[in-house]
């Protein structure tokens, strides 16, 4: 098992950077579709049309998992992530970084989800590496995204279920 995401990267058109951040609630951090693109590596082959919806519900999502904890910090009248006492690690506070790199994760999940069909060619159905790779992708991201949200509550990265 390897925890280095093996994203297979190819050459695409440039993103005009002039696209409207998506606005969040106030507390949480508006989230920018082309620093999501730069950071996540997704070229222009996922349209605007199809990014923002998948940051709007990966945004709804995050937002509804730290629900309490945000709930706890505006009782203390803490009105905004930034300001919540925490780390800061270039300039910025560990929670703001985590909580970007939840709401890409599972966003990213949902493209890689929705684009498996775009991705599956015929030269791709005979590369089995490619098509493990397509078939973990959506996982890992949302791994990474809970494991961003553990991260922020204080939370280990292990999930442990009886079944």
């Amino acid at each position: 098992m390897s925890y280095i995401d093996e994203v297979p990267v190819t050459a695409g058109p440039t993103v005009p950077a002039d696209v409207k951040a998506i606005t969040n609630d106030g507390f949480f951090p508006d989230i920018s579709m082309p620093a999501m693109r730069d950071a996540m590596r997704l070229d222009s082959t996922v349209t605007d049309a199809r990014l923002r919806p998948a940051l709007v519900d990966a945004i709804l999502t995050t937002n509804r998992l730290l629900r309490e904890w945000q709930a706890s910090y505006l009782a203390r009248g803490i009105q905004k992530l930034e300001d919540v006492p925490a780390l800061k690690v270039d300039g910025e506070s560990q929670y703001v970084a985590h909580y970007r790199r939840a709401v890409y994760s599972f966003a990213k999940a949902d493209i890689f989800e929705s684009y498996r069909d775009y991705d599956t060619t015929a030269s791709a159905l005979t590369d089995k590496k490619n098509m493990e790779w397509m078939d973990s992708a959506p996982d890992v991201q949302r791994r990474n995204g809970h494991w961003a949200i553990n991260d922020i509550l204080g939370r280990t990265h292990a999930t442990v279920e009886l079944i």
